[in-house]
């Protein structure tokens, strides 16, 4: 009886935070939420990327917050766009790996996920690109459309979304032919532009999500820029094979994935810049959030060199790695009515706070089953009112037997099983690292802290939640 008052005093005093946010705020705040694919900590020059600029998403950086220590909701796609979309983190979540996205991937109907939660504030919501967690045209199968979008328009399938020349392209629901050669990143966002500003033309609040592929396997990107930074990087002008996107999807061969990764970048950033314009011409520029982060680190698939790039900047590890180079996350937020511009933060978060903090924003109750805390105050320079998570918690059973990490404070525990298919088979074991000190992970103090190897097996019993073996 207690617990059960406790945790009803806990929510009414989350309501009543967020209804006097809300309050204070005359307008509802119009929300973007860019979420790139497999792009690494290192990939944009406001992190320290020097073979390529990114100038317009640098903006975000320089005239907003800036976050050197967010984290991606797991270490591949499925996974952590669950994480987004529920507020849960990867041991609690229902989907914990890839695989068939119309079973265990797709979202409990029951739930309030983050496009629900905005149209129960009355905005209008879109999703433009990626979705990942279910076909976006399956009959009587849910869909974003099922789960609060108003709209959606991209990639029927994340297998189909391994090409950017794929056969069609799905709009509400519907799967359109497109013509051979059609590049569909940029029908997205032109989709995702008319979004906005139909909607802003008419008042009315809206978020706008753009999961885009890119820089996402295959390293394709539109024929002209790919052209201009073949010249850049003559030396690696060579031909890989095609990287797969399921029966019947064309996927061309690329002519310099190195190339081709610089292209997409130029172009992604140039999205970014159109965005800003609009915003600016349509005058809702100071009144709209604009965050950005990644789904998780880079990757080693369809010809990406991330060792070339130094993709992952200080950190060790890759995608499907729990090790921070596998999921930590670029993070900019951009909001000139409240941000401070040139802001950094070291406030450690992931994107299953992303939830929480659009609650408190829109003053809605925070779900039942969310994990995640709002990081608001740090958007309107309340840090001293931020609230800091125990724990951050990651599983990932599929690369290895069962891999999970744990960070607490500057504390990274991980833990490799058994690598699968291996022919020698090393004991599986729990390494610890000193982030504050260590932030490459290169040495493990797990035998002089013994203490924190306890920590560490807490947090992980107590995080952990076995789910439906039908959705391993």
């Amino acid at each position: 009886m207690m617990k059960s008052l406790q945790a009803t005093a806990g929510a009414l005093c989350l309501a009543l935070a967020s209804s006097s946010f809300a309050a204070a705020t005359p307008e509802k705040p119009n929300v973007i939420y860019i979420l790139a694919d497999d792009l690494g900590y290192g990939d944009l020059s406001c992190y320290g990327q020097k073979k390529l600029q990114t100038p317009n998403i640098d903006r975000l950086a320089a005239e907003g917050i800036k976050f050197t220590d967010h984290y991606s909701g797991n270490t591949v796609c499925s996974p952590s766009r669950a994480c987004l979309m529920t507020g849960q983190h990867p041991g609690r979540v229902h989907c914990r790996g890839n695989g068939d996205e119309n079973s265990y991937a797709v979202l409990d109907p029951s739930m309030t996920t983050l496009p629900r939660l905005f149209k129960n504030a009355g905005y209008a919501t879109g999703a433009f690109g990626k979705w990942g967690l279910g076909e976006t045209a399956a009959t009587g199968a849910p869909n974003p459309l099922t789960h609060g979008f108003d709209t959606f328009s991209g990639w029927k399938s994340q297998m189909v979304a391994h090409t950017y020349y794929p056969t069609s392209i799905v709009r509400d629901g519907k799967e359109i032919p497109l013509k051979q050669g059609t590049y569909i990143h940029s029908l997205i966002m032109d989709d995702a532009l008319s979004f906005i500003e139909k909607n802003a033309k008419s008042g009315t609040p809206f978020f706008c999500y753009i999961p885009t592929a890119i820089p996402h396997a295959a390293m394709h990107a539109p024929a002209a820029t790919h052209a201009k930074w073949r010249k850049v990087f003559p030396h690696f002008d060579k031909k890989i094979g095609k990287y797969g996107a399921g029966p019947g999807e064309p996927t061309p061969d690329v002519q310099n994935p190195i190339a081709g990764f610089a292209a997409m970048m130029e172009t992604l950033d140039g999205d970014v810049g159109r965005l800003l314009a609009l915003l600016k011409q349509l005058g809702i520029d100071d009144n709209t959030i604009l965050l950005f982060a990644s789904d998780n680190g880079s990757h080693l698939e369809g010809g990406h060199d991330p060792k070339f790039w130094d993709s992952n900047g200080p950190f060790k590890g890759h995608k499907r790695d729990l090790y921070e180079g596998g999921i930590r996350s670029p993070f900019l937020v951009r909001w000139p009515a409240r941000t401070a511009p040139g802001s950094i933060s070291a406030h450690p978060g992931a994107l299953w706070d992303v939830l929480p903090t659009m609650a408190e924003l829109t003053g809605q109750p925070v779900p039942e089953q969310v994990n995640g805390l709002s990081f608001l105050p740090t958007l309107i320079g309340k840090s001293d009112d931020q609230k800091q998570p125990d724990y951050l918690y990651w599983e990932h059973p599929q690369s290895k037997a069962h891999d999970w990490a744990v960070r607490a404070g500057p504390w990274k525990g991980v833990f490799r099983g058994h690598q699968k298919g291996s022919k020698t088979k090393s004991t599986p074991q729990l390494e610890i690292y000193n982030l504050d000190t260590d932030p490459g992970e290169t040495t493990d103090v797990a035998s002089t802290n013994p203490d924190i190897v306890q920590r560490i097996l807490k947090i992980r019993e107590l995080a952990h939640t076995d789910h439906n073996p039908a959705r391993k």
